[in-house]
């Protein structure tokens, strides 16, 4: 099957059925053997076992950003190039970085009182992340509000496009601004600051997390799709009865 065949719903629906039982097992799997090195994982010889909250915080955000740039892509998609599952891949997307991105919030919080004497500061990328979060609940307002699903799912599209510009202003901003974060341990020149006793766990639950957004999402997706042919259905129905 040719990616351009993913275009037509019905060809993506079959190949969505097809993977979708293989990448839920492997995500069960992943996050099996993950939560098993995090347990094993040694406590922080400063923050103690509060420092295993990394293992859920940094993955959810991760995936929030991640999210968001799914959507972005997928608004390049309906506005530019008319993708017919552009609007679906965003709009299903939307409600899955929005959890991440509150997980993210809350964890940090939690995370931070230990550490830091307080649950939060108007620090940069607490605030940026908070501007994400917001931002995701105006795209879920903007696909579930509208009158008008085409006039909702373009405003969506816009916001997102515009929205991109946080992404960068998250990642960077520990580098830009004086913050309480520490500035890039995990990714950086010279290799990870992070010991492999803690590394190796979470790049392990990093990846189940992904996994997991990405059993959602094409569920989501599926469901999407379905949804908007019965919608169709109906409105055929409906023309018929009037006539």
């Amino acid at each position: 099957m040719a990616v351009i065949d993913l275009a037509n719903p019905t060809r993506f629906l079959t190949l969505v059925n097809r993977v979708l039982p293989w990448l839920a097992a492997a995500t069960v799997l992943l996050f099996a053997f993950g939560l098993a090195r995090a347990m094993n994982a040694p406590d922080d010889y400063q923050q103690g076992a509060t420092v295993k909250i990394m293992f859920l915080h940094v993955p959810a955000a991760w995936l929030s950003m991640m999210g968001w740039g799914l959507m972005s892509v997928a608004a390049l998609g309906t506005l530019v190039w008319r993708h017919p599952l552009a609007d679906v891949a965003g709009k299903a997307a939307a409600p899955i970085g929005a959890a991440f991105t509150f997980i993210c919030l809350v964890t940090g919080s939690l995370w931070g009182r230990p550490t830091w004497g307080t649950y939060w500061v108007w620090d940069a990328r607490l605030t940026s992340v908070l501007v994400l979060f917001l931002l995701y609940l105006g795209v879920l307002a903007l696909y579930w509000t509208a009158e008008d699903p085409g006039r909702g799912s373009r405003a969506a599209a816009v916001l997102t496009l515009v929205g991109a510009v946080n992404i960068p202003i998250i990642k960077f901003s520990v580098d830009w601004w004086n913050t309480l974060h520490q500035p890039a341990s995990l990714i950086r020149m010279g290799g990870s600051a992070v010991d492999p006793t803690i590394l190796w766990p979470l790049l392990i639950m990093a990846g189940a997390f992904t996994l997991l957004f990405f059993t959602l999402h094409l569920a989501a997706m599926r469901n999407e799709i379905l949804r908007r042919r019965v919608r169709g259905m109906r409105i055929i129905q409906a023309q018929e009865v009037r006539a």
